[in-house]
């Protein structure tokens, strides 16, 4: 089983989902993971009812970030910005299928972290703290 996901992270490693920053968006922010480096940008298109049409992403990091990002941007398309923000860092993980080292681990949550606090505007590093706690 973990072959198979092992593929499925390289697959989106190389063939990046949603790779592409939206112009005009809706919703922009970027974050880093201080432990390694990676960076990404997320970008969102809502409609009039909050619900995201188009994800777009860009970003420099390890397989394991690139491929979440594309994985999540892949699920984030139908779901109101209301929604996404509930997805919780178990859920992200169980998409990803392998076990991770913690610094690993920090590389998958990425793209959510980029979400969490970009999503609460100012108070999105103190959600994201909360969440990253539990």
């Amino acid at each position: 089983m973990e072959d198979m996901y092992r593929e499925l992270i390289l697959d989106h490693a190389r063939n990046r989902r949603n790779w592409g920053l939206l112009k005009p968006n809706d919703f922009d922010h970027e974050e880093s993971n201080p432990l390694c480096g990676d960076v990404l940008r997320l970008t969102l298109r809502l409609d009039g009812d909050g619900t995201i049409t188009a994800v777009g992403w860009d970003g420099e990091g390890c397989a394991i970030s690139q491929a979440s990002a594309s994985m999540f941007g892949e699920e984030l398309i139908g779901m109101t910005l209301a929604e996404a923000r509930t997805i919780d860092k178990q859920q992200l993980l169980e998409n990803i299928g392998l076990r991770l080292s913690i610094n690993r681990v920090k590389c998958a949550l990425l793209p959510l972290k980029v979400l969490i606090i970009g999503a609460y505007d100012g108070a999105g590093a103190e959600q994201w703290i909360e969440f990253e706690n539990l």
